[in-house]
C-alpha cells in the first residue's frame, strides 16, 4: 500500500458568479488526479457542479462560498461553504415528492442523495455546508 504524499485536503474560495461552478469543477479534477482516486471523478464533478450552483443562486452575492475537498480513509467528502441558513429539516427540499417533468429546478440535491454514499447540511461559523461523500470505488 503506497503513503499519500501531498496534500489530503484542498480549500478554494470561490467567485459569487456562474464562474464558480466551472473553478469548482476544476478543482475536483486537479485533487482527483493529484491522487489517483478511484471514485468516480464525473460523478464528483457533477454533484459538485450542483452544490456550487445551489450557493451562488440562492444566497446573497455578499456571502462567501468556498469549496473543500478532503480524502477520507473510506473515500472522499465534498463540502460546499456558503453564508444561506441552514435547510429547514433534514433531508433537503423535495425529497420523496416528484419534480414536475416542465420544471427547470428541483432535481439538482436529488442526484446528490441518489449518487453520493452520504450526504447532508451542517452549521458553520458562517452558515451552512452542503455535503457529499463518495467511497473509494464508486
Amino acid at each position: 500500500m503506497s503513503t499519500v504524499s501531498g496534500p489530503t485536503s484542498w480549500r478554494i474560495a470561490l467567485p459569487h458568479t456562474a464562474a464558480a461552478v466551472p473553478m469548482a469543477r476544476a478543482l475536483i479534477r486537479t485533487a482527483w488526479a493529484e491522487l489517483t482516486a478511484t471514485a468516480d471523478s464525473a460523478t464528483a464533478e457533477l454533484l459538485t457542479a450542483e452544490l456550487v450552483a445551489n450557493a451562488v443562486e440562492h444566497t446573497h452575492v455578499t456571502h462567501p462560498i468556498s469549496l473543500v475537498v478532503q480524502l477520507l480513509p473510506t473515500g472522499w467528502q465534498v463540502e460546499v461553504h456558503d453564508g444561506g441558513p441552514m435547510l429547514p429539516g433534514q433531508p433537503p427540499p423535495h425529497a420523496g415528492r416528484p419534480v414536475a417533468p416542465w420544471c427547470e429546478n428541483g432535481r439538482g440535491l436529488l442526484l446528490v442523495r441518489a449518487l453520493s454514499s452520504d450526504c447532508g447540511q451542517r452549521p458553520t461559523a458562517e452558515g451552512k455546508a452542503m455535503w457529499f461523500t463518495l467511497r473509494t470505488g464508486q
